[in-house]
């Protein structure tokens, strides 16, 4: 479903600091399943994403989503295909923005509309059925800007943005990182429930390795821009996983 067929990335080039994160790298993610990525820093996480978003260009290689070739496609362009959620609460809404905006924002993506037509056109029963599934309460208060929110809100409701319209892709770059443990949780339950819900092909980065076992169906570990575990969820636990976590660290 997406495919990273031999991708390069080298940063610095010429200087001192010269740092190659992917040479010749690949990796195929599943269909309709959550896949998180772990390891240490600096192994190449975020830049894997950004490469796949588009928020970083390739040296080389190509990606592939549903078997088209978007490499050379803009990141503006990408967003045709995914919808990402990034570690910071305020990047993933408009806090200029009240939540019904926000919403019909989501709802058109990749459509043509000015911002008068965008309220006019908006069908305000899907957005209020849409914000009731995250339990928040958010449907009753649709005229309250988006920067007034908690980042727990704000993330909820950009995870719900970033799904309005089933994308082929779900990258989530940290995206429970910033928030405390227990809104953390109820994040990654919502996560859970949306992926099961609409089968959405998803790449998640984390460190917690607690929520990586549970709530994902394969675990990909980097280090050194290389697949140094590859492993399905359900055959391993928390304490199995940390172990073999620090042992591919000292090797």
């Amino acid at each position: 479903m997406l495919e990273i067929r031999n991708i390069t990335k080298t940063f610095n080039i010429g200087t001192s600091e010269e740092n190659t994160i992917f040479d010749k790298f690949s990796l195929e993610v599943e269909e309709g399943i959550a896949t998180t990525i772990i390891g240490p820093n600096g192994c190449g996480k975020s830049t894997l994403m950004n490469l796949i978003s588009g928020s970083l260009p390739l040296d080389e290689g190509q990606i592939i989503v549903n078997g088209e070739d978007i490499s050379k496609l803009s990141e503006e362009k990408r967003s045709k295909y995914m919808g990402k959620v990034n570690q910071d609460p305020k990047d993933g809404v408009a806090t200029n923005l009240d939540i019904y905006e926000n919403m019909a924002l989501a709802l058109k993506k990749n459509e043509k509309f000015g911002l008068k037509s965008l309220k006019k056109s908006a069908d305000t029963d899907e957005i209020i059925k849409r914000l009731k599934e995250l339990k928040l309460g958010l449907e009753t208060k649709l005229h309250t800007k988006t920067g007034l929110l908690s980042g727990g809100q704000r993330q909820s409701l950009a995870l719900l943005m970033a799904t309005a319209k089933r994308p082929d892709l779900l990258l989530l770059d940290e995206h429970t990182a910033a928030l405390d443990p227990k809104t953390s949780r109820n994040i990654m339950d919502m996560t859970r429930s949306l992926i099961d819900k609409e089968k959405i092909t998803t790449l998640l980065i984390s460190h917690n390795l607690r929520d990586v076992v549970r709530y994902s169906d394969r675990i990909i570990m980097l280090n050194k821009g290389q697949v140094a575990l590859d492993l399905r969820a359900k055959d391993i636990t928390e304490d199995e996983l940390i172990k073999l976590y620090k042992k591919e660290l000292r090797e």
